[in-house]
């Protein structure tokens, strides 16, 4: 497969799965919260973390369908952290994927609800797998909740509001963004290589990639937030400066951000050159954001 086929083919399992999980069937009553969650869910995306997860784990193992229940159960908890983010507590957004954010189509008590169960059920999806030993599901499960909590991307959202109108420095900026957003990045990775029986060498260095891509993906994210088109991005762009968040544009310019994701990129794909046999996708992978729009 080319880099473009692999991407969507990986992708489209990760919808089609979650298209067939997330359903009402047996849930008699409850059809409008399910509603709330197939919204959100299956509204599209890059479906870039269960991208991670899969291709890891194929590289690892040779089968990158055996972390297909827990790349969804990531894509679940990422789409429960981005309906909570949208909230008026939180950033305050209207637009999601060029669509009415969540609260604002089910209102907001529906929409914290809808997040709540994503993560629930994300849980529950990820420990049913009987098919792997429970060591490799245990693991993987414990990885995917402590990224997932205080100590990953909920302390970094934590990091986030508390830095609010304040003018955060390089390195506190970087242990903001190395969880909020690099958590779900690592576990992707992580997850992956636990569940493909990757050496530890190899884990080692699917961290080191994961941790440089999730900055570089975030420095480019502030960008857009400046550079990029509302319509593109399917988002409100210019937010962070309303909501008086530190980027990495308002502390180092928007050259030296251009500069530094593309040193990041780099530093991504030398970290795994010598710990797997076939890193082409994950190199693709890696310079396709150098340049995203979206």
């Amino acid at each position: 497969m080319t880099f473009e086929q692999r991407l969507n083919f990986y992708a489209k399992q990760t919808e089609d799965f979650l298209d067939e999980y997330l359903n009402t069937t047996g849930c008699v009553g409850q059809e409008k919260i399910v509603e709330a969650m197939r919204y959100s869910a299956l509204a599209g995306g890059k479906r870039l973390r269960p991208a991670l997860t899969m291709e890891f784990c194929r590289i690892s193992c040779g089968d990158a369908e055996r972390a297909l229940p827990f790349a969804a159960a990531l894509e679940m908890i990422h789409t429960y952290s981005l309906i909570h983010d949208d909230l008026p507590c939180m950033d305050d957004d209207d637009l999601r994927r060029g669509k009415p954010t969540n609260h604002k189509v089910f209102g907001e008590a529906m929409a914290v609800l809808a997040g709540d169960a994503l993560l629930t059920q994300a849980f529950e999806l990820a420990t049913k797998n009987t098919d792997l030993s429970p060591a490799l599901v245990l693991r993987a499960v414990n990885d995917l909740a402590r990224e997932a909590g205080v100590l990953g991307m909920i302390g970094g959202q934590v990091l986030d509001l508390d830095g609010e109108g304040k003018l955060l420095d390089y390195d506190a900026l970087v242990r903001l963004q190395a969880r909020k957003t690099g958590a779900l990045m690592r576990t992707a990775a992580h997850m992956g290589c636990i569940l493909g029986e990757a050496s530890q060498k190899q884990f080692d260095a699917a961290d080191r990639y994961a941790s440089a891509l999730g900055l570089a993906f975030q420095i480019q994210d502030d960008i857009l937030d400046i550079e990029g088109d509302e319509q593109e991005l399917g988002k409100p762009i210019g937010s962070d400066s309303e909501n008086k968040k530190s980027t990495f544009p308002k502390l180092l310019g928007l050259t030296a951000c251009h500069e530094q994701v593309r040193k990041l990129t780099d530093e991504a794909v030398d970290s795994i050159a010598a710990a797997f046999e076939d890193c082409s996708f994950l190199e693709s992978l890696a310079y396709s954001l150098v340049n995203r729009r979206k």
